[in-house]
């Protein structure tokens, strides 16, 4: 059976029907209402029912029970078919459209913005389902059962939370997006960034010193047909005026890779080792004190592998 029959189903067995947000419907007790009404009979208006309007009314429990039995729906469902009805049916009055209410009458809203009740139709039919049903009773001593109920029927609470999750999972999905794509865009940078270098030591007045590649004895980078040799010497000291600023720390084999690479690109990459274990790559620039943090920051952005540290050697 439809909800709306449902209502008027609910007003002739209790002569009372509260609609939460809307108000009360009243049945004259003295009307009477034979379900075995022949179906020929001409059908007439109905006569003893009057509407209070009250928008203070909150939900009614008994009427939700009534549905639910009725419909066969948990309570949770059908409490939320009842406010979707009755949500619909204010938005047919906002537009200045009748709430039909089938077997009750209609609802129309009036200038001032109250509501105008108009009787309906009845249908004494919707009472044949439910001869001996009688009105609801005090269910407290089913408490416990109704408690165990709302526990299991949580619609309302998950339909809540399912939106912010959602929305949340949508901005984390983008937000690794966004990271794994910068992440590849700085590792290629790194690799192809001395075009970028240029520019940037043309704006911060970076003066490159032309020098020999690697400090110590070492046979040419580019040949591969020979291995490389470095003798374990010292540091040399930093000319003045200069800043050596290192931009990678590591073992021979990457060291001296990394070195033809950087070499090949070209730029005036420097590299040194104090014991043929652990090799320095590094450039020695002429900058202004000034200007070491940000030089610092674009060369370990472009030369820096992740992992590795760059800093300032004195």
């Amino acid at each position: 059976m439809k909800l709306a029959l449902l209502l008027a189903q609910y007003l002739y067995a209790n002569k009372k029907l509260d609609l939460p947000g809307i108000g009360t419907f009243h049945l004259d007790p003295s009307v009477v209402i034979d379900p075995e009404t022949d179906k020929n009979t001409k059908p007439e208006p109905i006569n003893g029912i009057h509407f209070d309007y009250n928008t203070s009314i909150k939900e009614n429990t008994e009427l939700t029970d009534y549905i639910a039995a009725k419909s066969g729906k948990i309570k949770a469902l059908a409490a939320a078919d009842l406010d979707s009805h009755l949500w619909l049916g204010q938005q047919f009055l906002n537009i200045g459209k009748p709430f039909v209410l089938e077997g009750i009458g209609q609802l129309t809203k009036t200038q001032a913005g109250a509501l105008d009740f108009s009787a309906g139709i009845l249908q004494p039919e919707v009472l044949k389902d439910q001869q001996n049903w009688q009105p609801m009773a005090d269910h407290s001593s089913q408490a416990g059962e109704n408690d165990y109920k709302d526990l299991l029927n949580n619609r309302r609470d998950t339909v809540q939370w399912k939106k912010p999750v959602a929305i949340i999972m949508i901005i984390a999905g983008i937000g690794v997006a966004i990271w794994g794509g910068y992440t590849v865009y700085k590792n290629n940078s790194a690799e192809a960034g001395a075009d970028s270098l240029a520019k940037e030591s043309t704006t911060t007045g970076i003066q490159p010193q032309v020098n020999s590649g690697i400090t110590g004895n070492t046979s040419s980078p580019s040949d591969t047909s020979h291995s490389t040799s470095v003798n374990e010497i010292s540091a040399p000291a930093t000319p003045a005026g200069m800043y050596k600023f290192v931009v990678e720390t590591a073992g021979r084999q990457r060291a001296l890779t990394r070195y033809q690479k950087l070499k090949a690109l070209p730029t005036d990459v420097k590299m040194e080792t104090p014991d043929s274990l652990n090799f320095k790559l590094y450039f020695l620039l002429q900058v202004s004190p000034a200007d070491t943090a940000k030089v610092l920051d674009s060369l370990r952005t472009y030369y820096t592998p992740k992992g590795n540290r760059a800093f300032i050697e004195k």
